[in-house]
């Protein structure tokens, strides 16, 4: 099992993780229902619509950071000999919480004033977001970091 920091320096490796990404964000997206649903599935098409490769070159962005903040909980899943769903579900809120650090941070000092509303509005629901999609995060660490 890989280091997440070593995986995404292979350029080939970070195209794959990176087409991985679009496609978990997009089937997250597509997942939400209800009001909130419509709330998160607006602010996607608002960001898509600003700039239609803003996820992608975002998710590129952060993908370095993400990989520092999320590899302790991958090394400690292998370490554990735990699978990555398990482990990830369970740790969920942990998991969101770091990557929201680096998210925060960056919204924080933005200059694109849409996608800071955006963010700003989904920010308060978040975690929940990000740990409803750690199953399929987790496969993508494993798909990738294995």
């Amino acid at each position: 099992m890989g280091s997440l920091v070593e995986t995404i320096k292979d350029t080939r490796k970070r195209a794959g993780v990176l087409d991985d990404c679009e496609r978990l964000i997009a089937a997250e997206v597509d997942d939400k229902g209800g009001l909130t649903g419509l709330a998160v599935k607006a602010a996607y098409k608002s960001v898509r619509s600003l700039r239609p490769d803003m996820i992608r070159s975002s998710m590129d962005a952060l993908l370095d950071d993400f990989s520092h903040q999320v590899d302790p909980f991958w090394v400690d899943c292998q370490s554990k000999g735990e699978g990555p769903r398990p482990y990830f579900t369970r740790r969920a809120a942990d998991v969101a919480n770091a990557l929201l650090q680096i998210t925060d941070q960056r919204a924080h000092r933005s200059q694109h004033t849409v996608l800071v509303r955006a963010y700003g509005q989904l920010r308060p629901k978040a975690v929940d977001y990000i740990s409803a999609a750690m199953p399929r995060f987790a496969d993508l660490l494993q798909r990738h970091a294995s």
